[in-house]
């Protein structure tokens, strides 16, 4: 039976959009900006895709805005959510998230007005954005002396150094190059996502479901970190067959831990099995990519294109939605229950997801199964944003009571509630 409920209702009774609880932590931003973005992008590439203009063209706009414009987004928000519950420091708020979320406002906008002025402006202001998320992380975990997140801010730089090489690509239209950069900066995310996962989803479901005891499995989660980093060490050498066992090494990990993580215990509580669900498809992704990288692949589904929609949309967005979920709720002090919207997000998110994998094999059907798949994207992504940006711009339904993290707080062996 799924979770019911609903959590606290929109607004706590008399409660008002007050811009400082708006930029008082960075998913609160920075989750309803990657949201809309992510609804706004699908929709002008599948369905207006003539509003992109040069220097960027149609497929580079298209993957450049899902990985960096949305996905890494939404990975910003929640790392510095997070490193403000592993130390007690939040690494950004006020004014200076304010001027965060404008710089990623300004890309989003250059990119699409077109000309080598806007290019090179919203180029600028996404470096800037990127290099002062892993900086704020940075600090907070340097300052705390928190050595397993060092990590964390290592591959937020890694990110965007892809995305600048990334860019000068599409700028010069050259698609070989684009496409390798394209892949650096998604094995630095699927790194990424494959650490806090493992992290958080231990937790979570040990928090959710009384009497469950999984292990953290932190021994493996060392070794997916140095695959995942040897795999894009070989990739950028062109060492194919080095980077393909380093692929699929991480993705055999990330299942044996999925098992470890009694799966069966969760089907009875949607917020938990999502997230179980993104993290065999984003394991899956890899080993696909690892086949793909070895040249064993064959027939209509032998392109970069299936592993990439499968770690993007299967594994990314799967696990996006069902974070995005549950940090905010966790985070704005509401109750861990799901209301029929949300539910109903993770399944559009699901359906867009098989049939954005389903429109890759040619056929007549193809462009039909990708227009649903579209549609089912964007209606998850504004159930999403309808029902979380009322709490998002308002205070805590517990404001007064709730105090931030004291100074001397020290680093917590695993992820807080709601982090």
């Amino acid at each position: 039976m799924a979770d019911t409920g609903m959590p606290g209702g929109l607004a706590s009774a008399g409660s008002r959009p007050a811009m400082a609880a708006f930029l008082s932590l960075g998913f609160r931003p920075l989750y309803m900006a990657g949201c809309a973005w992510a609804l706004i992008s699908i929709a002008v590439w599948i369905f207006a895709p003539s509003l992109v203009r040069p220097p960027m063209w149609g497929l580079a706009w298209h993957a450049h805005e899902m990985l960096w414009g949305f996905i890494a987004t939404i990975a910003v928000g929640f790392l510095f959510t997070a490193s403000n519950a592993w130390t007690g420091i939040n690494p950004l708020k006020g004014g200076w998230l304010g001027m965060l979320c404008l710089l990623w406002l300004l890309a989003r906008a250059g990119y699409l007005v077109g000309g080598e002025l806007a290019f090179w402006l919203a180029m600028a202001c996404e470096t800037a954005f990127f290099m002062l998320a892993s900086l704020c992380v940075l600090r907070v975990v340097v300052k705390k002396h928190s050595t397993r997140n060092y990590g964390l801010p290592m591959l937020l730089a890694g990110l965007c150094a892809a995305n600048v090489l990334y860019l000068l690509a599409a700028r010069q239209g050259n698609y070989v190059s684009l496409m390798h950069y394209f892949e650096q900066g998604l094995l630095c995310m699927a790194v990424i996502a494959l650490l806090i996962a493992r992290r958080v989803i231990p937790f979570f479901s040990m928090r959710m479901v009384p009497g469950l005891q999984i292990p953290m499995l932190a021994g493996s989660g060392k070794a997916q970190m140095v695959l995942g980093v040897a795999a894009i060490a070989a990739s950028l050498a062109g060492l194919r067959w080095p980077a393909a066992l380093a692929l699929a090494a991480t993705g055999i990990i990330a299942l044996w831990q999925l098992a470890r993580w009694k799966p069966l215990s969760v089907l009875h509580k949607p917020m938990l099995w999502i997230l179980y669900l993104g993290y065999v498809s984003l394991a899956v992704g890899l080993i696909w990519a690892a086949v793909y990288t070895a040249g064993l692949t064959s027939g209509p589904l032998s392109r970069a294109a299936t592993h990439v929609h499968i770690i993007g949309v299967g594994g990314f967005s799967v696990l996006i939605i069902g974070m995005v979920t549950r940090t905010a709720l966790g985070h704005l002090g509401r109750p861990l229950a799901l209301d029929r919207s949300m539910l109903a997000s993770y399944y559009l998110m699901i359906a867009a997801a098989v049939l954005r994998l389903a429109a890759l094999w040619p056929s007549t059907a193809s462009l039909g199964v990708l227009h649903a798949a579209a549609l089912c994207w964007m209606a998850s992504m504004a159930l999403y944003l309808w029902r979380f940006v009322p709490m998002l711009i308002r205070p805590r339904p517990d404001a007064q009571l709730h105090r931030p993290a004291v100074a001397t707080q020290r680093v917590a062996p695993v992820v807080r509630p709601g982090a």
